[in-house]
């Protein structure tokens, strides 16, 4: 029985793992075993913080609002139920880029939201 060597196959494999691999330091960008190793290693990095990124913006446009809202004398949890209240629809993104470039607008919702609670 012939032996088989898989040259295309198998060649156009390890050149796909390396042309990912391209710029990694060392041996992980030119050593196939080194290079599909920190290859899975990086493609499941970027799976899971492309999912974590979310949680992360998140968590920062909070502290952000909640900075600008202690400013106007009242704290994060109590502007967000005075928005809801007020019927003042705008996510976390708008108003925490507000308190940072906007404060006079900022501090006009954050008064909004302290009458709705009142």
């Amino acid at each position: 029985m012939p032996r088989v060597t898989r040259g295309f196959k198998a060649r156009r494999r390890r050149n796909k793992v390396l042309k990912l691999a391209k710029g990694y330091w060392g041996g992980k960008s030119r050593l196939y075993r080194s290079a599909t190793e920190a290859v899975d290693k990086a493609l499941a990095y970027a799976y899971r913080d492309r999912r974590a990124k979310k949680r992360d913006f998140r968590r920062l446009w909070i502290a952000r609002i909640n900075a600008g809202a202690k400013m106007n004398d009242i704290n994060y949890s109590r502007l967000m139920g005075g928005l809801k209240k007020a019927s003042i629809d705008l996510d976390r993104k708008v108003l925490s880029n507000m308190a940072i470039l906007d404060a006079p607008a900022f501090s006009e919702i954050v008064r909004r939201a302290k009458e709705a609670n009142a």
